[in-house]
């Protein structure tokens, strides 16, 4: 346990600073919403929508999980996404208690028109038609939009406690800092190319623009989190 910790440790700092810091950042929008689910026994401003988009996101985009080793680091990442990402969706729609706080009146967006359009674009827009490539880019778009239900949510309930507005926070932060992976990365190293990855990044990123603006504007007063509706 000790040497698959540590080889975990060492993979995670031959990483780039970038890359690193929006991976934690991600790890970190998941603890804190299962802190608040598992502390406070709370679901609400969650959008399961937006959970059940991410799972969705996740179990199509690590197919290879069993198949293809690329690194501990790797692999455990992976292994938590998934697990943590299902698992949430489990909490909100199973859990005797959690299940209660779910605000299902205000967590109407469509998510389901948000599926058809992404995997319809990723059978066009893909590297190789292949299974596996096709519904890894599907993955891709997917995600660039997954966090729309939880932001509708968020306006329709305007005031946002500070565990859900951290959650989104870190959520939003993980991609900014990916983003700026890939610029480092561009003029690091040789023939360096993702165009559908930064252009889902960048879709992505961008959706978050108005709630960092509302974020740091209440920080900077020490006001509770109010987004307009």
């Amino acid at each position: 346990m000790t040497l698959a910790f540590s080889g975990w440790v060492y993979e995670a700092a031959r990483m780039n600073i970038f890359r690193l810091t929006g991976d934690l950042t991600h790890l970190m929008s998941i603890i804190v919403l299962l802190l608040k689910i598992h502390t406070i026994k709370s679901c609400a401003g969650i959008s399961l929508k937006t959970q059940e988009l991410y799972a969705l996101v996740f179990a199509t985009r690590y197919l290879d999980i069993f198949t293809t080793y690329i690194s501990l680091y790797n692999t455990v990442m992976k292994l938590i996404f998934l697990g943590t990402s299902f698992s949430i969706v489990w909490y909100m729609r199973r859990h005797k208690t959690v299940r209660l706080s779910y605000d299902k009146n205000n967590d109407t967006f469509r998510h389901y028109f948000l599926v058809l359009p992404c995997f319809l674009l990723a059978l066009v827009l893909n590297n190789r038609f292949t299974v596996r490539e096709v519904l890894w880019t599907f993955s891709l778009y997917l995600e660039a939009v997954a966090i729309i239900p939880q932001l509708v949510l968020l306006q329709r309930s305007k005031n946002v406690d500070n565990l859900t507005g951290n959650y989104v926070f870190f959520l939003g932060a993980y991609r900014g800092f990916y983003l700026i992976n890939w610029i480092y990365r561009y003029f690091t190293e040789n023939h360096y190319r993702r165009w559908i990855t930064w252009m889902a990044g960048i879709v992505q990123t961008a959706l978050y623009v108005d709630f960092f603006y509302y974020y740091f504007k209440s920080w900077k007063n020490n006001e509770k989190l109010k987004l307009p509706a």
